[in-house]
């Protein structure tokens, strides 16, 4: 692809514990896109607070967001698809990511706060303890039908999330094969090989 031809940016927005890293990776690994971790860019002292269980304010995530709509830019400069694992809890987050950025789109991923609980409690080597996740869901503001991008239930197993997320991914222009994950191949063969970016080591389920 080259510059000025039209880009998609997935983003895996929800919060921790849905699979976001997991599942994100797994759908740039099979379309060879470029892919980040959204939770690289956070700024020391946004780690620093989590880490202690204090919930960040708007104010620590605005320059984190701003970080990761900047890199999404970069790829769109590049003529680059790419997948982005952010949280993106509020629609103003979502608007800040993709305000003057056409190429991105949200899969909202879900599950029963009884299983994510579960999940953070057995996610070893994580900054994100358990104990944020109430302030997170109290804070998420649902992926509305007037926003790019789809809602998945991520219960089923990180391949069949996948799956769902492809049968739900829009068509770039000039691609003939339809949505279905059958001819997902088709449909996004001008993917872009995968950039250097925030992407190094094997991150945490989030």
């Amino acid at each position: 692809m080259g510059p000025n031809d039209p880009t998609l940016t997935v983003v895996m927005m929800g919060v921790s514990g849905t699979g976001k890293t997991m599942v994100g990776r797994a759908l740039a690994t099979r379309l060879g896109w470029a892919f980040a971790e959204g939770d690289q860019f956070h700024p020391d002292a946004n780690v620093a607070k989590m880490r202690q269980g204090i919930p960040l304010e708007d104010d620590d995530r605005w320059p984190w967001l701003q970080a990761v709509a900047d890199w999404i830019g970069e790829r769109e400069a590049a003529g680059e698809n790419a997948v982005v694992a952010c949280s993106a809890l509020k629609r103003t987050y979502r608007e800040l990511l993709s305000s003057g950025h056409p190429s991105v789109w949200f899969a909202h991923l879900t599950a029963p706060p009884e299983e994510l609980d579960r999940r953070l409690r057995n996610r070893p080597g994580h900054y994100m303890p358990a104990s944020l996740l109430p302030s997170q869901l109290q804070t998420l503001q649902p992926l509305q039908p007037d926003e790019p991008g789809a809602v998945v239930d991520d219960e089923g197993g990180v391949e069949l999330v996948v799956v769902q997320i492809l049968d739900s991914m829009p068509r770039l222009p000039g691609t003939d094969a339809g949505n279905d994950a059958a001819s997902d191949a088709g449909t996004w063969a001008t993917a872009s090989p995968p950039a250097d970016a925030a992407t190094t080591g094997t991150a945490a389920p989030s």
